[in-house]
């Protein structure tokens, strides 16, 4: 009679594994990766730093683009109400972007100059921008026409007015 093989010898046992490779490492192999690597983080930290500057620096022009914003959008007010607003904020906006020192004793045509000198102008000094330094003085106040033009010079200046 044929023999049988016993029920208890494994016939994969003597099979040899397969030897794994190693893990792959995440680390760059090569010292020119490396650098290529630390200089594009160096690059993305300095973009984002000065992103982060440049909207810091600009936040006074966004707050008070806002606030010109909501005086055209609050409806009919008094001409004369209307242009001591506008005053008041080219005013508060020249002294949060320039020193207190040059901007806080200008009154008259000294500040519309320094107006036209920091847009590049001369729509404040020669212009409807005027308004800004006389217009609460006359007896006749300002038509809407007027004060839209000075609203929007004003906007232009927020927008493009360099130190």
């Amino acid at each position: 009679m044929a023999e049988t093989q016993p029920a208890s010898i494994d016939p994969v046992a003597g099979l040899i594994d397969i030897p794994l490779p190693r893990e792959v490492s995440l680390w760059p192999q090569t010292w020119e990766s490396r650098i290529a690597i630390v200089l594009l983080l160096a690059v993305v930290i300095s973009v984002v730093w000065r992103l982060v500057h440049y909207r810091r620096a600009n936040r006074y022009r966004r707050e008070a683009l806002a606030e010109l914003s909501a005086m055209g959008q609050a409806g009919p007010s008094g001409s004369e109400e209307l242009l001591a607003r506008l005053t008041l904020l080219v005013r508060r906006t020249a002294l949060a972007a320039f020193p207190r020192e040059q901007v806080a004793s200008l009154a008259g045509p000294p500040w519309l100059s320094f107006l036209d000198r920091t847009y590049g102008g001369q729509e404040f000094s020669q212009g409807v921008g005027r308004l800004l330094v006389s217009g609460p003085y006359q007896p006749i106040q300002p038509d809407e026409a007027e004060l839209q033009s000075l609203g929007g010079l004003v906007r232009r200046w927020i927008k493009v007015h360099h130190a």
